[in-house]
């Protein structure tokens, strides 16, 4: 290992859109202890998954890969072990690497590549949400009314999951005082993810009336594509939601943003109060975004900024206080940065991956050029989506659709699909030629495609079929591994 070897603390939330935090210039919201974090690390503002869904994203975030080539599609194909991750990587190195909290891997059972798994949350018996594989003919998908349902004050089964997992996250890391050699630790929060069930007193930060309305909300209309209503038809959960329930939604999102921001801060404390603050690399992101009511969407599985964007802060040795970087960024960038972080050098696969470390991106002059790619093959999709960034550009393709085009400098709440003019300038031609000519350099979309329902196919067979794929284990949202415990479950869902 490198005599610059640090550790490297990754905090990871589920659900946080990349635009509710104060330091992304957020007028509402409050999130004092990410901002701090940010005013003396990089954050990076152009930041993506590699899929708006938990399971597919966290397998990627595992391998370091783009879900096409490790093929985990889904919410009912999550990651096992089977492919060797960054975590095998550094244990394997000699690096203690610790999860605490929510993982959405296959079970405990396998070998996720963690020295050790404390309070682990994984898919629901070892299947996750088979509801999705069903995409030749998605079913009604009847627990979207749940979301309007579930909003207010209280203690939910995830706020109080989340308040374990930041005490057990400060207890492992006080352990560590006065450690000689590097160690890894993913902890991973549950909030802001739904259920909106916010504890009072951050919840009381929020005056719903005077919550900002989501984009595009005055024209009250959807985007007119194809492949985007198949997706509003299935997860249909604005049809629920008339102004009064929408804002007491956002406010309690943003309570559950400031409840999860404490949990980091408190996570931060115990990580300064151990004396290990200036030799550890920290990184907080989040798996996913979420529409919050944009463009009549809610949840994530859309490529729009608020689903597909991620936030993204790092701080520590090397990192330069108060900087924003706009070079395009992944959560597959994780991988390498873990690898910078603790000194582990590369291997054959490791060197074979796309990510970059964000530590080495946080200190090079920003690139507008960088390509980066997000995936959908889920739940209410009939086709794969992909979608691409560069520059000013986001370019959506949909196989056997027509594709979007956005040009993010101009227009940020991506109201104006650029592609659906009839009369397109050569600026529009040329960007769509550029978004495709840079898809297909990392992959044919639709040989991907073709392989990705193919292999579902197979997985529903291997469940049982579709009646057993839409009876089994259907749920909204994540039971806790106290619920599912209870229910003599082992994992958890979307």
């Amino acid at each position: 290992m490198s005599r610059d070897a640090s550790n490297i603390l990754i905090i990871i939330s589920d659900e946080h859109r990349k635009d509710a935090m104060g330091c992304a210039g957020h007028p509402i919201i409050r999130t004092p202890h990410l901002d701090a974090l940010a005013a003396r690390g990089a954050r990076f503002s152009n930041a993506y998954t590699p899929s708006p869904m938990c399971v597919p994203a966290r397998a990627a975030i595992a391998t370091g890969d783009y879900v096409h080539r490790i093929r985990h599609w889904d919410s009912a194909s999550p990651y096992g072990g089977q492919r060797r991750s960054w975590m095998h990587h550094l244990r394997d190195s000699g690096v203690e690497t610790v999860s605490i909290g929510k993982l959405h891997f296959r079970s405990a059972d396998d070998d996720n590549g963690f020295s050790q798994e404390i309070l682990p949350m994984h898919v629901v018996g070892g299947v996750g949400w088979p509801v999705g594989l069903l995409r030749d003919a998605p079913p009604a998908y009847d627990a979207a009314s749940e979301l309007a349902a579930d909003v207010g004050a209280g203690r939910s089964s995830y706020t109080e999951y989340d308040r374990e997992i930041t005490g057990a996250a400060e207890s492992w890391l006080h352990s560590r005082a006065g450690a000689q050699d590097p160690w890894a630790a993913f902890v991973s929060l549950v909030s802001p993810h739904y259920p909106l069930v916010c504890p009072g007193e951050y919840l009381d930060l929020y005056d719903p009336a005077k919550i900002d309305l989501p984009v595009g909300y005055g024209a009250r209309s959807r985007p007119d594509h194809s492949e985007l209503k198949n997706i509003a038809a299935f997860f249909d959960y604005d049809r629920y939601f008339d102004e009064q329930r929408m804002r007491e939604a956002r406010a309690a999102y943003y309570g559950l943003t400031s409840f999860m921001d404490n949990c980091v801060g408190r996570i931060l404390s115990a990580l300064s109060g151990s004396g290990q603050q200036e030799n550890t690399v920290v990184v907080y992101v989040s798996d996913h975004g979420d529409m919050l009511g944009d463009q009549g969407f809610w949840t994530k599985q859309v490529m729009y900024e608020q689903s597909a964007g991620v936030p993204m802060i790092i701080a520590g040795p090397g990192v330069s206080a108060g900087r924003r970087v706009t070079t395009g960024a992944s959560l597959l960038d994780l991988a390498a940065t873990a690898l910078d972080a603790t000194g582990v050098p590369h291997d054959v696969q490791s060197a074979d991956l796309p990510g970059v470390s964000l530590l080495q991106l946080a200190s090079d002059p920003d690139d507008a050029d960088r390509t980066i790619l997000s995936e959908y093959h889920d739940g209410g999709s009939t086709t794969g989506t992909f979608m691409v960034r560069w520059q000013r550009w986001k370019y959506v393709h949909y196989v056997g659709h027509e594709p979007q085009l956005f040009n993010l400098q101009d227009d940020p709440d991506e109201l104006t699909d650029l592609a659906a003019f009839a009369r397109r300038g050569p600026d529009v031609l040329a960007a769509l030629a550029e978004g495709e000519r840079r898809l297909r350099n990392l992959c044919d979309p639709e040989v991907v495609n073709a392989q990705c329902f193919e292999d579902q196919r197979r997985r529903i067979e291997a469940l049982g079929g579709e009646e057993a794929c839409l009876t089994a284990f259907r749920f909204s949202h994540t039971p806790t591994p106290e619920e599912q415990e209870d229910s003599g479950r082992t994992g958890s869902a979307l």
